[in-house]
């Protein structure tokens, strides 16, 4: 678990700067854990600490073995902190930055990263000295000095030149080859992955790397996954001690709970879904004319994760679980994730559930927490349960217990519309793989009623776990999506004023973007305005502090639904374990985490989940097009910048690149604002046009697609030499 930055007993930046300010001279390695009072494991852990601050330039090294702090040259600059660049946004071209020590009152904030002209910009995972100012709702991070990276690793092929063996990185963004410094492993042979780590940069030659371990083959059709889980160095071995754990837990004891067994709650998940670990039930409310009984089950994850434990520390790294065309990279190990904790059908399981009453009208009028257990009585797949709804499958039994639930979610539904939540129309796709692993189809996943079914139900089971916290007292770790950066809204304003609708210079409300959306509907530019909607819009993130959801239009919002893949689940369901007095597995009062810290650590890992899934994906749609070179694809613009276009393809989703030599002959201004590329000539490029398309390179081992442009009569747009310009 974190510690907290008041805790004397352990090391932190901090304190190594404050103590050697405080000395008169340079101080010994070995003193300095003394001068701080550190014993034990703390001791080992400021030599470690002492390592990195080295290499950060935070401290210098002097001889007989003290260290200093920097001053004169190459010391750290006035007003600077030391940042570490968490993130990069390919479609817009960034860098993110997190400031490594913040003692602000507000969650450390997430900068763009800002490099002097010439200079290249610090990879993902690279330290750097950075002023950071705010830019309105944003800050920036302009980059002083960026730090030499100890044991800086990546991803690469194994090749073979002559006698020389060489690694070329899997990330698009690093544009050079490595050389062995020593002799790859036994088992290792060209055209392998490997896990490599960066050695000291020298003055000539290419850089040079060692090899970590191999990851497999490179036509392994396994391989896009596990280039995104070592890329992201995703962990994927629990410790023995949580497998032990796991294998010894048994089955909750049902006293002391509320029996639910009676009644129909159900599971609806894909077809594919490995846990399933929320169920629900409807009926009429007897008390409400119209209204509606609801309850929300979900898996008792408290209950077998306590807090410290080896479980508990293997979840807390792990932040959340992964999911992968191929795989899961589970939170929790299977013994639970897959069996005490999966709500099967016609067997007992410990929940934790959530009575709720709502009006005709969607609005909740009350709700209660239990400790419960449960027997699923069908566990649904989302098209059952809707082909059961519209009728195509005819089953009394199970209609009286899916029609109460869907008569219920129009009542949410209703509330939905009336608060203006955002509901934006985004598009995901299924890859379907055979049973060796290749890519078959990559289709959009049909979005269904059965599916905002189970999200409404969701969404107000969250609120009632905020609330309930909130009254309490008690820690809660809210969901926090704040309002867009008024320098985005701006940006968009601008857009929309250009295609023919004025925005309102007052705030906007969720209502107010469900309007733009409403206007853009019918019109032929809606993906590019979905598009310039959902850019507009703050990363949600875990903090204790409520800021409220801007999305969803809620005013609090906690997620409680998902402990067995999500850490921050987990952590409200044991504040309601305290809430509402159930006994075991609370937050173990004493011995409360630092919620501050542990929201930054789950946003982190929920922001390397995302990258790893992203970066699987584009390499599995690389893969299923490897053999349909110059096939043309209807697609649409999703990135101008200026070096080329982003393009989607219509019909799988791929996301590859125009560059900006495939356009027609001419020279291109590019509006940042606008997102637009405009020729002299008067051609404008611009976000949501639709293209055609030839696919003219796949790169497999990047996941990286490159396109011509194509006319109205599909032939490649004119080429050449650009025209000169005149003096």
């Amino acid at each position: 678990m974190s510690r907290s930055p008041d805790d004397k007993s352990w090391p932190t930046r901090q304190r190594v700067l404050d103590a050697l300010a405080r000395a008169p001279k340079p101080v010994e390695k070995r003193r300095l854990g003394k001068i701080l009072g550190l014993r034990g494991p703390a001791r080992d852990a400021l030599k470690f600490l002492i390592r990195d601050m080295l290499r950060d330039g935070e401290l210098v090294a002097l001889d007989e073995g003290k260290v200093a702090l920097p001053r004169g040259p190459g010391a750290a600059p006035p007003g600077t902190t030391m940042v570490e660049i968490v993130e990069a946004d390919i479609e817009e071209a960034i860098l993110r930055a997190r400031p490594i020590d913040w003692s602000g009152d507000e969650p450390a904030p997430l900068a763009r990263v800002r490099v002097a002209q010439g200079h290249p910009m610090p990879p993902v995972g690279a330290r750097a000295l950075a002023r950071l100012k705010r830019d309105g709702a944003d800050w920036i991070a302009d980059v002083v000095r960026v730090a030499d990276k100890a044991e800086e690793r990546l991803v690469a092929r194994l090749d073979r030149t002559g006698t020389q063996w060489r690694l070329t990185p899997t990330d698009r963004r690093v544009r050079t080859e490595f050389v062995l410094a020593a002799d790859p492993p036994d088992d290792a042979k060209p055209g392998d992955l490997v896990l490599a780590e960066v050695l000291p940069a020298r003055r000539l030659g290419l850089p040079r790397a060692r090899i970590v371990e191999r990851i497999g083959a490179e036509t392994d059709p396994k391989a896009a996954s596990l280039i995104a889980i070592h890329a992201q160095d995703i962990p994927t071995v629990f410790s023995p001690e949580a497998l032990e754990q796991a294998k010894r837990a048994r089955p909750a004891p049902v006293d002391g709970r509320e029996d639910l067994r009676a009644l129909p709650l159900v599971t609806i998940d894909g077809a594919d879904a490995r846990d399933f670990d929320d169920a629900v039930f409807a009926r009429p409310d007897p008390e409400s004319p119209d209204g509606f009984e609801l309850i929300v089950a979900i898996a008792d994850v408290a209950w077998y994760v306590r807090p410290g434990d080896a479980l508990d520390r293997d979840a807390y790294s792990r932040g959340n679980s992964c999911y992968f065309p191929d795989r899961v990279v589970p939170m929790l190990p299977e013994r639970l994730s897959n069996d005490l904790c999966s709500l099967r059908p016609d067997e007992d399981r410990p929940v934790l559930a959530v009575h709720i009453r709502i009006d005709a009208g969607g609005r909740k009028i009350g709700h209660r927490f239990a400790r419960a257990i449960i027997r699923s009585a069908k566990r649904f797949t989302y098209e059952e349960v809707q082909d059961l709804a519209d009728g195509r499958i005819a089953d009394a039994k199970l209609e009286s217990v899916v029609r109460p639930l869907y008569a219920a979610y129009r009542a949410l539904v209703a509330a939905r519309v009336d608060r203006g939540a955002l509901d934006l129309d985004l598009e995901e796709r299924k890859v379907e793989l055979d049973a060796a692993g290749r890519v078959v189809s990559i289709k959009p996943r049909k979005r269904l009623d059965s599916h905002r079914l189970i999200e409404e139900f969701m969404i107000l089971a969250n609120v009632c776990a905020a609330e309930t916290l909130e009254k309490k007292r008690l820690p809660c770790m809210y969901r926090v999506h704040e309002p867009p950066a008024e320098t985005r809204i701006e940006a968009l304003r601008e857009t929309l004023d250009g295609l023919g609708m004025r925005l309102a210079k007052t705030a906007l409300r969720p209502k107010d973007f469900g309007r733009i959306l409403e206007w853009a509907a019918d019109k032929p530019w809606r993906h590019l305005v979905n598009t310039l909607v959902l850019r507009c819009q703050s990363l949600a993130i875990y903090a204790p502090d409520n800021a409220g959801h801007f999305g969803l239009a809620l005013a609090r919002y906690a997620h409680f639904t998902s402990p067995i893949r999500r850490y921050a689940d987990l952590l409200v369901h044991r504040a309601l374990v305290d809430a509402g007095d159930f006994g075991e597995g609370g937050l173990a009062r004493g011995h409360v985490p630092d919620f501050v810290k542990a929201g930054e650590h789950i946003s982190s890992t929920e922001r390397r989940a995302v990258a790893a899934e992203r970066d699987a994906m584009a390499r599995y749609m690389a893969a299923y097009l490897a053999d349909r070179r110059g096939a043309t694809f209807p697609a649409r613009v999703s990135g101008v910048q200026k070096f080329g276009l982003f393009v989607t393809l219509d019909d799988i989703g791929a996301d590859g690149l125009v560059p900006v030599r495939a356009l027609p002959q001419d020279f291109y201004r590019f509006d940042e604002r606008r997102h637009t590329l405009t020729g002299r000539r008067g051609r404008v490029f611009g976000l949501g046009e639709s293209v055609e398309v030839r696919l003219r390179e796949v790169d497999a081992l990047t996941g990286s697609l490159t396109f011509d442009l194509l006319d109205s009569g599909g032939r490649r747009v004119a080429q050449g030499k650009f025209p000169r310009r005149r003096r």
